[in-house]
């Protein structure tokens, strides 16, 4: 039986994806899709367009059998942070035989070829690494150009500014790793670069939240959504519950900025070289979120790097814990919707997998109330996620907590 896992955030759900898991099943002729997900916030440190349950009804709806909640403290992290929660959770499920995963080169050999060398890191490499870090460029350009130096090949540099391509080498690290036997393979990616703004049959996720934040007429969104998502838009905006209120946000961000301590900030997670003190003068000088973060930003911090750091002091998220955390997998299956062939392929997961499955409140409690433990660690930063996102509801009526309690999974 063929199982095909996936990584995604969906935020929101669009033809891209539809084409991409269409095309991934194509492919081989597979049972059921599996999809690990971010939960209520990116891999940028963004709270997501719609929350979780939400982006897991449009997925269903569309083709995914399964989805799986990547816990917090790897959703919103680094892309390689992210790729190993994510690939540690579909592996660890001892079912899945194939990942699937988008890029803009669509050529595995090329990206294996990068996975191979940065895994290994061979003395050259490492030198010239080290030459473009001390010329004041952050790790994710200097890494291009090095690579592209090791290769003398420019063409190294393009690939490297692909969001997908980058995710993709991430995936293919970790498999290599940890000596997966899931087969990965890749699709080429449709439409408009991740950064696009433009509205079309293809159009970009950051497209179509841009148009929502502006206050587009649903409608409009037709033509690059599928149908199913399109409606359950409409109904969330109907609700009250999108867009979310993204000035909420950055008061909370700001506010919590605000009253912390030098000392405080210098202990969060990538916060280093004295970042704290430019970060706790600079909150005290903007108003709002994006003024804060260019005001922040500098040649060695990228855009979402500062922005990560901001969601980590609003959850505490310290270097400490991180290092605690960082010596685990993610050590539970957040369930949050499942078709019927979803449900067989849960089973069978049972049967296999040495991690404990949630799906009711009570499941949840009982990780919870463990705090000490690494799990109630990591469930913790969950819960309070989504009480946080909670607040950002346009309606007042949705800003209650406690969801992960009282939603119980999608059943499609």
């Amino acid at each position: 039986m063929a199982v095909l896992g996936i990584v995604a955030e969906f935020n929101p759900f669009h033809n891209g994806h539809l084409y991409f898991i269409n095309e991934a099943k194509a492919q081989y002729d597979f049972s059921t899709v599996v999809c690990v997900m971010s939960g209520n916030f990116t891999q940028r440190g963004e709270p997501a367009l719609c929350n979780k349950w939400v982006r897991t009804e449009m997925a269903l709806a569309n083709g995914v059998d399964l989805i799986i909640e990547l816990p917090l403290v790897f959703a919103s992290r680094s892309a390689y942070n992210f790729a190993k929660g994510a690939i540690s959770l579909l592996n660890n499920t001892g079912v899945i035989s194939h990942l699937a995963f988008g890029s803009e080169i669509n050529d595995i050999n090329i990206l294996q070829k990068i996975a191979l060398l940065l895994n290994n890191e061979p003395a050259k490499y490492r030198e010239i690494l080290a030459k473009f870090l001390a010329k004041g460029h952050n790790y994710p350009v200097a890494r291009s150009y090095a690579l592209a130096e090791f290769y003398s090949d420019s063409k190294i540099f393009e690939v490297l500014t692909g969001s997908n391509n980058i995710l993709a080498i991430e995936y293919l690290r970790v498999l290599a790793e940890i000596n997966s036997p899931i087969i990965p393979f890749t699709i080429k990616r449709q439409g408009a670069s991740y950064h696009s703004t433009f509205l079309t049959e293809f159009a970009s996720a950051t497209a179509i939240r841009n148009a929502l934040y502006q206050g587009i007429d649903i409608t409009k969104l037709s033509t690059s959504m599928p149908v199913a998502s399109n409606s359950i838009l409409l109904r969330e905006m109907g609700l009250g519950r999108i867009p979310i209120d993204y000035h909420i946000w950055e008061q909370l961000i700001i506010a919590r900025i605000r009253t912390m301590k030098t000392e405080d900030i210098e202990l969060l997670l990538d916060v280093t070289e004295g970042l704290e003190k430019r970060i706790m003068a600079k909150s005290n000088q903007n108003t709002n979120l994006p003024e804060l973060i260019l005001g922040i930003k500098s040649k060695r911090y990228s855009y979402s790097r500062i922005n990560r750091i901001l969601l980590y002091a609003l959850f505490n998220i310290s270097k400490s814990l991180i290092n605690e955390l960082d010596s685990y997998d993610p050590l539970y299956y957040h369930v949050l919707g499942f078709t019927d062939k979803g449900k067989a392929v849960l089973e069978k997961i049972q049967l296999k997998s040495h991690l404990p499955i949630i799906s009711r409140g009570r499941d949840i409690k009982n990780i919870y109330n463990d705090k000490n433990s690494p799990a109630g660690k990591m469930i913790q930063l969950d819960i309070m996620a989504t009480n946080l996102y909670n607040l950002l509801y346009p309606n007042p009526d949705y800003r209650i907590g406690d969801s992960d309690y009282t939603t119980s999974p999608l059943i499609f």
